[in-house]
């Protein structure tokens, strides 16, 4: 059961919420579509540019238009200052439809329309090509109210294919500025890809990002932070962005910050951030249990000296593995109970 107070909060929040969103419907052809994209009148987000789909992929969607299976909706964004939309969902659509139209897509792998493979759009008859040029796709137009938290939260949400940018990469590309540039550096710190190993795959992904950024956005405090880390993250770096152009000083400030966490991590701890001498992968929890963990302590007492004998019986007691396990890992209670469990226990005196 959800109490009174609690619910009242909730509706706050959906008011809230719902203030910025703000759109209207439209129906475009995709001659339209076509022509605008040729003619760059639709400008693309760097958060979606490096996502490109591969010929069979393009392929099929093209198959799904000739048959008349429903398109998912295109979300465009009013740009204000320019009067251009700017593609939030549906760049690669949009794309796909304007090379084949062009002439420039040959399709391949169809299932369906087998016999159409190894064609243009070019090779069909003039009446078809007519036909599918008035082919209609919805198109929902948000307002320039809409922030861009809420437009890349937007595109975050109804994209579910498989080569879909993760929430590092979309703000790596929707939130450029001088601390995400010290965030990429450090992500390529020696000694903190020796204790916080990754895979080729995560690399690719931005973890080494991630976490970066969650040891600085944790250890900064968690006001503000509802259980949405994405959302939480997001803000952070728009504020510190800000922060850093202010004042270029903060970056020598933050590192040494860094540093000092990385140099004690790998010094108390056998394994550094790793579940097992073999293993290849960082877990989040346990890293941010350890990070932090040890960055609060080291707060709090400067000169801490600990021996990997002591950190090894902390990582073995059942009541840390408790605290990192992955049930509910993003709850605020979660977060901050295994980075306080671990600071406690590295302060703890023998």
């Amino acid at each position: 059961m959800i109490d009174e107070e609690t619910l009242k909060a909730a509706e706050l929040q959906l008011q809230n919420y719902s203030k910025k969103i703000d759109f209207y419907t439209s129906e475009y052809t995709i001659e339209i579509l076509a022509q605008k994209v040729a003619e760059k009148e639709y400008t693309v987000p760097d958060y979606q540019r490096e996502f490109t789909w591969e010929g069979p992929r393009k392929s099929k969607f093209i198959e799904s238009i000739l048959i008349g299976l429903p398109i998912p909706f295109v979300f465009f964004w009013m740009n204000d200052k320019t009067g251009k939309l700017e593609i939030v969902d549906g760049s690669q659509r949009l794309r796909t439809i304007e090379e084949y139209l062009g002439g420039r897509l040959i399709l391949e792998d169809l299932e369906r329309l087998d016999l159409l493979n190894g064609t243009s759009f070019f090779d069909l008859p003039l009446s078809r090509r007519r036909k599918i040029l008035n082919i209609s796709i919805r198109g929902i137009i948000l307002s320039e109210k809409t922030d861009m938290e809420a437009r890349v939260d937007l595109f975050e949400r109804i994209n579910t294919g498989p080569k879909v940018a993760n929430p590092a990469e979309i703000r790596r590309g929707a939130l450029r500025g001088n601390f995400m540039n010290f965030v990429n550096r450090l992500a390529s710190h020696e000694l903190f890809l020796k204790i916080a190993p990754i895979t080729t795959k995560q690399k690719k992904e931005r973890e080494a990002e991630e976490l970066v950024t969650r040891f600085f956005a944790y250890s900064d405090g968690l006001d503000g932070y509802k259980d949405d880390v994405s959302a939480f993250i997001f803000r952070y770096i728009k504020k510190m962005n800000d922060a850093f152009d202010r004042d270029p000083n903060l970056e020598i400030k933050y590192e040494q910050r860094f540093q000092r966490m990385v140099e004690f991590v790998d010094k108390s701890f056998e394994l550094g951030f790793r579940k097992t001498p073999g293993a290849k992968t960082t877990p989040r929890a346990r890293y941010e249990s350890i990070a932090l963990g040890s960055h609060f302590a080291l707060e709090e007492k400067p000169d801490l000296s600990v021996d990997i004998q002591k950190t090894n019986s902390i990582l073995d007691h059942n009541d840390f593995k408790k605290e990192v396990s992955s049930d509910g890992a993003n709850a605020r209670r979660k977060l901050t109970g295994r980075i306080d469990y671990m600071r406690n226990a590295l302060l703890e005196e023998d």
